[in-house]
Formats: structure tokens, C-alpha cells, sequence
């Protein structure tokens, strides 16, 4: 399964490009979806269209433990600045590393010092 991501609302549509710079086919939620969704709509619609979630929000992990489901993946990025110039770099170096996990079911969270995965279901 080649990785495609689904970048959340609460992600600029600045991190498509970027994505597809790097070889990875994505979406914007704005494009495909209503922006006022639910986490639980938009997980849904990734896990239908085999989507990873790419947010910055804590929920998506929340949804995932509270549910015990196995999938979709969600790629959480953390920090002050998300924006690709500031950590678009240590971003996609995770996602190379981590592609077999979230092909499979994880949930790969990224900060500009460190990387954690957690393989699903939680």
C-alpha cells in the first residue's frame, strides 16, 4: 500500500506540496470534506479511503485508544510552529523511517527533538 495522507484542518494546505514534493500522495480535509466534521467523521472517511491522518491534534490518538481500533494511521506532528518550513524536514525523515508502521497501523507522533510510534490498536 503506497502512503497517502489526509492533512487535517487543522494543518495548512502549505504541507500538500511539501507531501508531494517528497513523493507522498495527500489531501487537504478543506478539499474533500466539510471543515466543521467531527474527528470521528474525518478518522472514518481516512480509514475508507485508506488515508493516514496528518494533524496536529491530540484527539485522533484519543479516538484510537478509546476505540481500540486498528486504523487509520495517524501521523500527529507537535510543536509551536507546524508549519512545513519549520518541520517539514524532520517530518518527512519520520515518515521514510516509520512508512512500514503506518502502512500496517500506527500512530507516529513528531517533535523537532524526538519521534514516538505506537503500533495499533492501542
Amino acid at each position: 500500500m503506497s502512503i497517502r495522507l489526509l492533512v487535517d484542518i487543522n494543518l495548512s494546505p502549505e504541507w500538500i506540496a511539501e507531501l508531494e514534493r517528497y513523493g507522498y500522495s495527500a489531501v487537504h480535509w478543506s478539499a474533500v470534506g466539510d471543515p466543521r466534521s467531527t474527528d470521528a467523521e474525518i478518522m472514518a472517511w481516512a480509514r475508507q479511503h485508506h488515508h493516514i491522518v496528518f494533524t496536529h491534534d491530540l484527539d485522533f490518538g484519543a479516538l484510537l485508544a478509546l476505540t481500540h481500533a486498528h486504523g487509520p494511521s495517524v501521523l500527529q506532528i507537535r510543536g509551536q510552529n507546524v508549519l512545513p518550513e519549520e518541520i517539514g524536514a524532520t517530518v518527512m525523515a519520520a515518515v521514510r523511517q516509520h512508512e512500514a508502521a503506518l502502512a500496517e497501523g500506527a500512530i507516529v507522533c513528531v517533535d523537532i527533538r524526538r519521534v514516538r510510534v505506537r503500533v495499533l490498536p492501542l
